[in-house]
């Protein structure tokens, strides 16, 4: 029944062959590269945040699942809170300088933005 899921066809035009089978095209696994091959800027943020400060991790190449951990790992040594999405992780919070050191102790090559 799974293989008839209905909804993933949405948009598809109508085919008279009787042999037709529907194939998803597959998403590509972007590699995460190593942790010393990734150049990340560690910056601060106000926009768009009612005056709050939020320091941004940009540059992650490498998969969402990755990105998380890392995300995770940063926001639980700093004991704060925050998000990691679309290839930026978000810590609450001016940090800039802990997350540098916690980056290149952690052999990424981290970089302080503004």
């Amino acid at each position: 029944m799974a293989d008839n899921d209905w909804k993933k066809r949405l948009g598809v035009v109508y085919s008279t062959n009787p042999d037709f089978q529907y194939t998803e095209a597959e998403e590509e696994q972007v590699k995460t590269l190593a942790p010393s091959s990734q150049r990340l800027i560690v910056s601060l943020d106000r926009r768009a945040r009612a005056g709050k400060q939020v320091t941004l991790v940009k540059g992650f190449v490498g998969s969402e699942e990755d990105l998380a951990a890392l995300g995770k790992s940063l926001k639980v040594k700093c004991g704060v809170g925050g998000t990691a999405k679309d290839g930026e992780i978000t810590l609450q919070g001016d940090l800039r300088d802990k997350v540098v050191a916690l980056l290149q102790s952690m052999s990424y090559k981290a970089k302080r933005g503004n």
